[in-house]
């Protein structure tokens, strides 16, 4: 690729060109996405603007960061603008209406829970302060977080 003039944003033009691939469908969902390095040495930038082109198709809902894996292309379900967190917890949720998780029962703990959803502790405890604000689970002191009894009514 020519290198864009200085005017322009190179990360932009980064990203774009990084987008394209992905609806080529020559980065598919689930894919190991190119490092830093990669990109920064495929464009002949720095590994800052780089960085900067690779948070551009994060924040696009095109890319994961993912703990000890990486950046990974989104599946098509998982191309939604809707937080991560949020998707976790409507899916803690609707295992909770399942019956997966009955009214006393304990939830995972973080870690567990971040293993399972390849997520950070972070947006772990976000999905799980959402439940928390809907009433479906309490802090239990030595239990962890329980399921309350009005979870079955939501």
């Amino acid at each position: 690729m020519a290198r864009p003039k200085s005017s322009d944003a190179v990360y932009l033009k980064i990203a774009a060109v990084l987008r394209d691939r992905i609806r080529a469908g020559d980065l598919a969902p689930g894919d190991k996405f190119p490092s830093e390095a990669n990109v920064s040495a495929e464009f002949g930038v720095a590994r800052g603007t780089a960085r900067e082109a690779l948070k551009q198709l994060e924040a696009d809902g095109l890319v994961d960061t993912l703990p000890g894996v990486g950046r990974v292309v989104r599946t098509t379900e998982q191309a939604d603008k809707t937080p991560r967190y949020r998707r976790i917890a409507a899916q803690l949720i609707a295992a909770i209406e399942a019956g997966e998780y009955p009214p006393g029962s304990q939830l995972p703990g973080e870690a567990q829970l971040a293993d399972q959803f390849q997520a950070s502790r972070n947006t772990i405890r976000s999905a799980l302060g959402e439940l928390d604000g809907r009433g479906l689970i309490e802090v239990v002191h030595g239990k962890g977080r329980v399921v309350l009894e009005r979870a079955r009514e939501v």
